[in-house]
């Protein structure tokens, strides 16, 4: 038989196929009709676009963490553009509020979790350049690996409040070009 809706009757010929030993009790009372009723929508609910923060937050230290294209893909997952997936990079809710970046300290700890596993990296890679291994060809290694490790510590550094170069007034001086006599032109008077 086919699923689909049947009859009382289609029902209890076909449950006893199934069942042949257990008989089912017909009752004959006023048959129950049924509601469907929506429920109120936890989360988002219906017609709001907007991103939860916690999600933005992950996606941003994602980015910080494991690469834009490991965020992309997250954000992709959950329907989100990248460039949505960017803003959330540099701590932004959005592309129009770039600006405006609530959720930077989140990014900034979590750059300075990995400033600070390569500031280790680092130290340790400083610890094992000696004079002994000066003159030996493996310190060509142990300082890529120094450097390395200083550029993703350079990367890693939290980003401080930004302030103009110039704070106070500017005062610009203009002063004529020094000529020699020679370029004048000399014009006798008579008197």
């Amino acid at each position: 038989m086919a699923m689909g809706i049947v009859s009382d009757t289609e029902f209890d010929k076909e449950l006893t196929k199934v069942n042949p030993d257990k008989p089912r009790e017909v009752s004959n009372s006023v048959p129950v009709t049924g509601e469907v009723v929506d429920m109120p929508a936890k989360g988002r609910g219906v017609g709001n676009v907007n991103v939860p923060d916690s999600l933005r937050k992950v996606i941003g230290e994602t980015a910080v963490t494991e690469g834009r294209d490991q965020a992309v893909e997250l954000a992709r997952q959950f329907g989100i553009s990248p460039s949505s997936a960017s803003a959330y990079n540099v701590g932004a809710t959005s592309t129009a509020s770039y600006d405006e970046r609530p959720n930077a300290s989140n990014i900034n700890k979590a750059k300075e979790k990995i400033g600070k596993r390569a500031r280790m990296k680092l130290m340790r890679a400083l610890h094992h350049i000696t004079d002994e291994k000066l003159g030996e060809a493996k310190v060509r290694d142990l300082a890529s690996i120094a450097k390395d490790m200083s550029v993703v510590f350079k990367h890693m550094e939290p980003e401080g409040p930004k302030t103009p170069a110039n704070t106070g007034p500017t005062f610009v001086f203009y002063s004529p070009q020094f000529r020699k006599e020679e370029h004048y032109d000399v014009v006798t008077a008579k008197e």
